[in-house]
């Protein structure tokens, strides 16, 4: 596939997709959000693909919307707007590899929202993040879907009712960020995650994040319900098979994602 905003790398057993609109500060475009929606489904049938990276060019991760194209329109082009970008958000959640962003610079508004809705992320400890829509009258509810699953209800009204930046090392504490690390490194932080995943089934891997997001918000007894009842057919496959018997004979397993 070719892309006008985005670069899509293949470096088995990963893909790597960089926003790539540095001039726009990588602003989400409605062209962007398209092109991420194919790049994603291209992925989720692919095999020889175990987890995903999310970076982008240049000094920041990604400014939100293009805010171009939010003035002077009627309100069914923004409902579309905003259709498209959750769908794309669902997208991540839905597609069977883990992804994880790599962040330097800011990532605001839909760039943060986009930030939260990746699995895992990286980010350089001068990272900052914030929703900072209520400064210029547009509350960031839609970002707020994804933050709030991420931080918690407190902290995550907090940033959505100030428009405040949370610096990095403050986001992980938050859980908002997974790990942080040096200016320059956060790609390379990323990649080499991606690669410590990657070493996993990837039938396994789609399966157990398939079930986490499944089970994450229900009621404790239909969450254990469904663990059960995936943990079970998980058990029944070859690659859980093979992987205990590699366990249990000291040597290195052989997956078949099957």
């Amino acid at each position: 596939m070719s892309y006008s905003e985005l670069i899509v790398e293949f470096q088995e057993p990963l893909a790597v997709i960089t926003l790539n609109r540095p001039e726009k500060v990588n602003a989400l475009s409605r062209r962007m959000i398209r092109e991420l929606i194919q790049a994603f489904g291209e992925l989720a049938s692919r095999r020889d693909v175990r987890a995903v990276v999310l970076g982008a060019s240049g000094k920041h991760f990604c400014a939100g919307h293009l805010l171009d194209e939010m003035v002077g329109r009627p309100t069914v082009e923004y409902q579309r707007i905003f259709e498209d970008c959750t769908r794309m958000m669902l997208t991540i959640q839905h597609l069977p590899q883990p992804v994880i962003a790599a962040v330097q610079g800011v990532a605001t508004a839909a760039g943060c929202q986009l930030v939260a809705a990746c699995d895992l992320v990286v980010a350089e400890r001068t990272a900052r993040f914030c929703t900072p829509g209520v400064k210029i009258g547009l509350f960031c509810s839609t970002p707020a879907v994804a933050l709030v699953r991420a931080v918690g209800r407190k902290r995550a009204l907090e940033m959505l009712l100030t428009g405040r930046w949370v610096h990095a090392p403050e986001a992980a504490e938050w859980g908002l960020v997974n790990r942080v690390v040096e200016p320059g490194k956060a790609r390379e932080a990323a990649i080499e995650l991606a690669r410590e995943i990657a070493q996993a089934s990837g039938l396994t891997l789609e399966l157990g994040k398939r079930t986490f997001y499944e089970q994450v918000n229900q009621p404790d007894p239909q969450a254990y319900a469904l663990a059960t009842r995936v943990m079970a057919l998980n058990l029944a496959m070859n690659d859980a098979q093979e992987g205990i018997r590699a366990f249990l004979e000291k040597r290195s397993p052989s997956w078949s994602d099957s």
